[in-house]
């Protein structure tokens, strides 16, 4: 038995080594090239609300979240929070510089953050970065993770982060190019370069992709399972895109919040999911995604015929809405006419409209974050309803906080819809967080030909 083991032992000293070799390792140089839907305007735009994970190339924030949603430091080393949680102090890290050659400083920051959160009282003391705000906010460090929080510097018209990579061409809403950044406080990047077509519908970025003109593509939610059974390479995220129905106004009376509750429990959402998104998503009747709460499985989903008539009841007049729906997205056109027919099922009646003047919007909103609190607050702002406040972290207040939000009637959660991409074989450490943000610092491309 000895001697077994011995050359056994002896076998696998010489086949380790061998496989060790054969591993692809990460090697410098390449051009990435990507494409994608939106079309920013602007660098501003893209420093705010760009594509997922490209601002943060150029843009770096204080703080990042890490794959759970806890705060990490990045240009910030540190940070403490006085008794109260309304006064924070952060540590800004040496050594860096903004792609202009700038050191990073503290007014640079706090110029930075001014523009960016006007609601903050943001103070420069030497290397640290003092922010005050009117009430206990625990969740400061999660919220400036936000890319709206990125940190930018303004020199004669034009913008600079501190990065791993810098902008070297930039035609608005149509083309960019990133350099990678050889002074890069934390090492330059694998890549040399990163090329962005903005612009591009799902069916033309697939084109792209087949003609080995770009190595990472989005992928529509309801096309995840075809690309997959074709043999692509194919990330996805959580569930996490909200879809809803959002009033433009508050209900005038108890039976139209009657007649609101029975279009929410007329619509067949699973229905939604399983036909029109493939399943691509998931039914839902809260505004965060359970992954991420942990308690959305509580509020009810799918419809309910019965009770929607008995709502329908209860609202003591005729109910007719116009429906308004995003034009360019033929998803939401087909959501938005299933929506009608269900309604129809109970006795209301939608018009389908493009028009911004409509009684309720299909909407659809990418989470935020991935830290719970600062998503749910988020996501209340752009709907606009009232922004929640939290004195602490606990679950209890969080969901209290979004129970709260939908009792107002103001908006019906319908689903929470995955985002994917698809890529090459040779594009290597693609990293996509449960959230849908890209995490591409690292990306390399291996020698071999897919």
């Amino acid at each position: 038995m000895k001697r077994l083991c011995s050359i056994l032992l002896a076998a696998s000293s010489v086949v380790w080594p061998t496989l060790t070799l054969a591993a692809p390792r990460p090697h410098y140089g390449g051009t990435l090239h990507i494409a994608v839907k939106e079309s920013p305007a602007s660098l501003d735009t893209l420093a705010s609300s760009g594509p997922a994970g490209l601002s943060a190339l150029v843009f770096e924030n204080l703080v990042r979240l890490d794959e759970r949603g806890h705060p990490q430091p990045l240009l910030a080393l540190s940070w403490q929070a006085e008794p109260g949680n309304q006064r924070w102090r952060f540590l800004l890290r040496s050594g860096v510089s903004f792609s202009d050659g700038a050191p990073l400083d503290s007014s640079t920051v706090v110029a930075s953050l001014r523009n960016s959160s006007s609601d903050w009282k943001v103070i420069a003391a030497g290397d640290t970065v003092m922010i005050e705000t009117e009430s206990p906010d625990p969740d400061i460090p999660a919220e400036l993770a936000l890319a709206r929080n990125g940190i930018v510097r303004h020199t004669d018209g034009k913008l600079s982060g501190t990065g791993p990579f810098t902008i070297a061409q930039w035609a608005p809403g149509k083309h960019l190019v990133l350099a990678a950044n050889d002074q890069y406080w934390a090492g330059r990047p694998f890549l040399d370069s990163i090329e962005v077509e903005f612009g591009k519908n799902y069916r033309e970025q697939m084109v792209l992709l087949d003609l080995n003109k770009a190595d990472v593509v989005e992928v529509a939610p309801e096309s995840i399972h075809r690309a997959q059974a074709d043999g692509r390479t194919v990330m996805s995220s959580q569930p996490q895109e909200l879809m809803a129905l959002v009033f433009a106004s508050d209900a005038r009376s108890d039976a139209e919040n009657h007649a609101r509750n029975a279009l929410a429990l007329s619509i067949d959402t699973p229905a939604l999911n399983n036909v029109i998104l493939q399943g691509g998503g998931q039914p839902t009747g809260a505004l965060l995604p359970n992954w991420l709460s942990g308690y959305a499985f509580v509020f009810a989903s799918g419809s309910s015929p019965e009770n929607a008539r008995q709502d329908r009841g209860q609202a003591q007049h005729t109910v007719s809405w116009t429906l308004g729906h995003d034009a360019s997205d033929p998803v939401a056109q087909l959501v938005a006419e299933r929506i009608l027919l269900n309604a129809r099922d109970v006795g209301i009646t939608l018009q389908l409209t493009t028009s911004p003047n409509s009684d309720l919007r299909l909407v659809r909103m990418q989470l935020p974050c991935s830290d719970a609190h600062v998503a749910l607050r988020e996501l209340a702002r752009s709907l606009q309803l009232s922004e929640p406040k939290f004195a602490g972290n606990s679950v209890a207040e969080l969901y209290s906080a979004e129970s709260t939000l939908l009792q107002t009637h103001r908006v019906i959660p319908l689903l929470h819809i995955r985002s994917a991409v698809a890529l090459r074989p040779n594009v290597r450490n693609w990293n996509m967080l449960p959230d849908g943000s890209w995490e591409i610092s690292n990306v390399w491309l291996s020698a071999e030909k897919p």
